[in-house]
């Protein structure tokens, strides 16, 4: 970015920021704190406070620069890096286009197998459904949950509760192997990943996997895990359906649902959950029910966190327990679209 009229060129990164933080003001500020770690909210609390005056020149190309920055970011996440490269090259020229994608540090390290994350299922299904378990786990493990709970649905049942344990134990790979992986699946491909071990794969991605599948796929799966690897199978039943899910249920299943657990456990369980949760559960009870829970919770004091999640997982146990006898419904991908 070329500098000028008074604007520093050996600014920090933090020193930007700060900046940035006072152009945008108090209410905009206050906002992008909630995404940032404590560590980092001192920092630059600490550059704010020892800036005392931004001039509008600085103010101006701040502000600039965060914008070329933004829409590089909209590029990139549009058509990827060549894309994002050959718009700002057009726009701002080749020299200042590499300054701003030189920057996006984060940006530039594109998720490994990219070059597949747009494609339809089916046609990804014709890329790996031959490859070795191992190599299938680590694609599905990078992929957005519906492409890989789509695929993982259509392969062989043989090959599915054995690629569901393998994403589930896989923890970090090494950039070599994605590598080479990439290069078979693509060879044209100019995999743009980290020097760093990747991490991907471990019990939630299986999981997230596992919630957008058909419940044929996801029972098989569960079955045989439970067979093959019981704490494995214990640890993936309990994020399953998580209690805030309760909001995805119809008011049909919740009403069946309540009618199976007493006062006092769905009192702890809403105890600390958010509004949305709290209504969605007493919209479904009678007035004079609802009013007794909440007069329990209003009553009940300070609970344990263990306490909270022992009773929503309890509730949780039982929702699952009235989905396997076909008495509630929990909407899933794959075949289990609902007919009215």
């Amino acid at each position: 970015m070329t500098r000028g009229g008074g604007f520093k060129s050996d600014l920090t990164g933090k020193e930007k920021a700060a900046m940035l933080l006072i152009a945008l003001g108090p209410e905009k500020s206050a906002e992008i704190f909630k995404h940032l770690k404590e560590e980092e909210i001192e920092q630059l609390t600490l550059e704010i406070a020892n800036i005392r005056t931004v001039s509008p020149e600085d103010k101006e190309k701040v502000l600039e620069e965060f914008y070329q920055i933004c829409l590089a970011q909209e590029y990139i996440a549009e058509g990827g890096i060549g894309y994002a490269k050959e718009i700002l090259e057009k726009a701002l020229g080749t020299q200042k286009a590499l300054d701003i994608l030189n920057k996006l540090t984060v940006s530039l390290q594109v998720r490994p197998f990219d070059f597949v994350r747009k494609a339809d299922p089916s046609q990804l299904l014709n890329f790996i459904q031959n490859e070795h378990p191992q190599t299938i786990a680590l694609i599905l493990a990078y992929l957005k949950p519906g492409q890989s709970s789509a695929v993982l649905s259509a392969l062989p049942q043989e090959k599915q509760a054995d690629v569901a344990r393998r994403i589930a134990i896989m923890d970090r790979t090494s950039p070599e192997v994605i590598k080479e992986v990439e290069r078979v699946l693509e060879k044209k491909l100019s995999a743009l990943v980290t020097e760093d071990f990747t991490a991907a794969g471990g019990v939630q991605s299986i999981v997230d996997i596992l919630n957008n599948v058909d419940r044929g796929t996801e029972k098989h799966i569960m079955e045989t895990l439970e067979i093959e690897d019981t704490d494995l199978a214990e640890e993936i039943k309990k994020r399953m359906f998580v209690f805030e899910d309760i909001l995805s249920l119809d008011n049909r299943s919740i009403q069946r649902f309540l009618r199976e657990v007493e006062n006092n456990q769905i009192a702890t369980a809403l105890k600390g959950v958010s509004e949305e949760v709290q209504n969605k559960i007493f919209s479904n009870m009678s007035k004079r029910m609802a009013e007794m829970v909440k007069e329990d919770i209003e009553f009940m004091g300070p609970v344990r966190l263990k306490d909270v999640e022992e009773s929503q997982q309890k509730v949780v146990n039982i929702i699952r327990k009235l989905e396997d006898a076909g008495e509630i419904v929990i909407s899933r991908g794959g075949g289990d679209e609902i007919i009215a």
